[in-house]
């Protein structure tokens, strides 16, 4: 990369780092995952820094914007099926009205009193912290591929008993 590419992709990071982070954030919802997309789409804008000109300029604004969209939009189709799967234990676990709370709280200390460690840990990270899959396997030592497939094996299981109630 030439020293003047270099410089251009230092002031596009600096001026769009942030907005771009906010779009990924609001299709995502996800820290992690909206990292990656940024990080994702300046690897893709290294390729095309020949065709920026001003890094303030409204072409190179649309141009990156539209490079950010696409590639949360991609993250977002990759990650679909988890992301689907998850809102109902989202949901069930992030009780926000104190009223709904006494009312489920018990059938939710219930299903998670069934839930053994680390998978509890993981459950309560995940759904009422709302960490990240790598903050979540820093804290409990474990790899993140491991932590996610917990996550999948004891929200199936809580899917299970949930179902077998009704």
């Amino acid at each position: 990369m030439t020293q003047e590419n270099s410089e251009k992709l230092r002031a596009l990071y600096e001026v769009y780092e942030q907005p771009m982070y906010r779009i990924v954030y609001a299709v995502l919802h996800d820290q992690g995952l909206a990292e990656d997309a940024v990080s994702e789409a300046f690897l893709r804008l290294i390729g095309k820094l020949h065709k920026l000109s001003d890094c303030n300029s409204d072409r190179t604004k649309n141009y990156i914007i539209k490079v950010i969209k696409s590639t949360s939009i991609n993250i977002y189709r990759r990650n679909k099926k988890r992301f689907n799967s998850e809102v109902a234990i989202d949901e069930a676990m992030q009780v926000a009205d104190p009223a709904q709370q006494s009312e489920h709280g018990g059938k939710i200390d219930e299903l998670l009193h069934s839930v053994k460690e680390p998978d509890k840990s993981i459950v309560i990270m995940r759904c009422v912290k709302e960490m990240s899959w790598k903050d979540v396997a820093e804290k409990l030592s474990l790899t993140e591929s491991n932590v996610r497939k917990r996550f999948e094996r004891t929200k199936k299981r809580l899917k299970g008993e949930i179902s077998d109630e009704k």
